[in-house]
């Protein structure tokens, strides 16, 4: 058996670039083309598991180091190397190459285990696939029954505090953000670590004693308890060291909920009831301290770089919210040594005041940036330093600060003027004269624009002397509005007159038809028929002739009588008839 074996094309630990492979009796080395040597020693072999499997680039060797608590994966073998590999672990280390064929029956249910340093999938007693947990960034309970596992972005890792070396840092630019599992009912027994059992029996031990009803209260669902296990495999939120400051239930409008914020000295983390993060303060690039307009409350705004990711929405500012006569007292759980050393003096031991300046010193103390606060050149129109307005349809406010404008709380903007090419001020839909608001736009220099709407027309004054005072061009159209408003009121008043005077011609022309037209059906004896229509004592010029002729004769008088009688019912008839025609 030869003392050594070299294998070619080998990646390690998702590399980009291939190198070569050698195993020794003193240890083993992998070197890329133009890279260094990588090197370990056989005695960390020591208790180390290996396993054989296919892989994306053909078959990989997943080392275990038992000393060392890490993993490492070497692929790109060929399937003829299986025998070599496997005798030259045997003979160098004392390893046994295990093979393990995976799952390919492509479903979605089976049973997650947890081993070591990874979480396996298994279908029908074979792995589906693997999660390593130091790729898991965040977990959550998204519902009674599913968990969700989020896993670090390639742009996160380098800015990661821990230190700890990723495999994603070689990865390609595609990468999977997250995953959920479905874990339904209660568990079974057996499930989780030892540890977790024996929590869960003493739980369940404590319920018996308190009574059933407790005993249901305190049930844990499979879900909570691959939860738990997950958070504790993979060191969610896990930070070295003691807090020295816990701050409860501190309400974020960004993103929105309450959070426990607990300081430690390299990293705060925000523990709430879904979601738990763990942030650097070196990811903190900007701060600041922002009175709300209506002097009810005030905004703890802090930049963040990388942004806090959940799931698929990026934060990249973090907005706090206090009452103005909201009090808070704070010992920080630090000694004098470390006060000095670790953060030369910049904290103090004993807080007591308003809440947003005691969150505000210790986060501008650990972070060590420039807390920025609205421009003094900037008062609006109800002595504010902040104006109401709304971004697309979601309201907020608008700071005026001496470099930039920010818009909080949702989404966060912030805009310096360094990137601004001009500044409009508009009124949009309506007329200017008529409306009591105006909008702000913004033009950067790369061609994209930030509208802010629904401004009150009284800061219009505030807002120009301040883009003035600080060198912005100014491209201000409602002057041009209300010109253009006044001429068209102008015009209509005048068109106005102009119809009026129109329509009485058309008036006067119209009478004056009817008085030169004829009508050919008109006869002149026939004036008598409308009177006769409607007053029924009326006497027509034809019976009163009667009467005189023969008025002494009773026969004649009832002849007369009966030829009224019959003129009457015969006139409606001959009126009807002079209508319809």
């Amino acid at each position: 058996m030869p003392d050594q074996e070299t294998f070619e094309n080998i990646y390690k630990d998702l590399s980009k670039e291939s190198g070569r492979c050698r195993f020794a009796k003193g240890g083993m080395g992998w070197k890329p083309a133009g890279g260094s040597t990588w090197t370990l020693n056989s005695n960390e072999f020591q208790g180390a598991t290996c396993h054989w499997s296919r892989a994306a680039r053909g078959y990989e060797c997943k080392i275990y180091l038992k000393l060392k608590n890490e993993i490492m994966q070497l692929d790109g073998f060929e399937q003829t190397d299986f025998d070599r590999l496997k005798d030259i672990l045997k003979h160098s280390y004392n390893a046994v190459l295990e093979n393990r064929e995976h799952s390919l029956k492509g479903w979605n249910w089976g049973k997650a285990e947890f081993h070591k340093k990874e979480l396996f999938f298994n279908v029908n007693n074979k792995p589906a696939f693997e999660i390593p947990f130091d790729e898991i960034s965040n977990s959550n309970l998204a519902g009674k029954a599913e968990v969700a596992i989020e896993f670090a972005d390639k742009s996160d890792l380098e800015a990661n505090a821990s230190g700890k070396k990723n495999k994603k840092v070689f990865a390609g630019v595609d990468q999977l953000m997250e995953m959920r599992f479905y874990i339904p009912g209660m568990p079974e027994k057996g499930d989780g670590d030892d540890e977790d059992n024996d929590s869960k029996a003493g739980s369940e031990g404590e319920a018996d004693d308190d009574g059933e009803g407790k005993k249901k209260k305190e049930a844990r669902t499979a879900a909570e308890v691959f939860y738990d296990t997950l958070v504790t495999k993979a060191d969610i939120g896990d930070v070295a060291g003691d807090s020295f400051a816990i701050f409860p239930s501190i309400l974020f409008l960004t993103p929105r909920g309450r959070y426990d914020v607990d300081m430690y000295e390299a990293s705060f983390r925000l523990r709430g009831k879904t979601y738990d993060y763990k942030i650097p303060y070196e990811n903190v690039k900007k701060f600041f301290l922002l009175p709300k307009p209506g002097d009810m409350h005030h905004l703890l705004v802090l930049g963040l770089e990388p942004a806090l990711q959940q799931g698929q929405t990026k934060y990249p500012f973090l907005v706090l919210q206090f009452q103005q006569d909201e009090e808070l007292t704070c010992d920080l759980n630090i000694s004098e040594a470390d006060l000095q050393n670790k953060f030369q003096n910049r904290l103090q031991m004993h807080y007591e005041n308003s809440a947003h300046l005691v969150l505000s010193s210790i986060f501008k103390g650990v972070t060590g940036k420039k807390m920025t606060t609205p421009s003094k050149d900037f008062t609006s129109y109800n002595q504010q330093y902040g104006v109401k307005c709304s971004l697309k349809a979601n309201e907020g406010n608008l700071f005026f600060l001496d470099k930039a404008l920010l818009f909080v709380p949702k989404p966060a903007i912030y805009v310096s003027f360094d990137n601004v090419q001009f500044v409009t001020l508009s009124r949009l839909g309506g007329q200017v004269s008529a409306s009591r608001t105006f909008d702000v736009t913004v033009k950067m220099n790369s061609g994209s624009e930030h509208q802010f709407n629904n401004i009150n027309r009284e800061e219009q004054a505030s807002l120009e002397n301040f883009f003035k005072a600080r060198g912005v061009k100014i491209k201000n159209d409602l002057v041009e509005d209300v010109r253009t408003s006044l001429l068209r009121t102008a015009l209509d008043d005048e068109m106005g007159d102009d119809d009026d005077m129109e329509v009485s011609r058309v008036d006067r022309g119209s009478a004056d038809e009817d008085d030169e037209s004829v009508d050919e059906d008109f006869e002149a004896e026939s004036e008598s028929d409308v009177a006769e229509e409607y007053d029924s004592n009326h006497e027509s010029s034809g019976s009163g002739s009667d009467d005189d002729a023969g008025g002494d004769d009773d026969d004649d008088d009832d002849m007369e009588v009966d030829e009224e009688s019959e003129e009457e019912d015969q006139r409606p008839a001959k009126k009807k008839a002079k209508t319809t025609k």
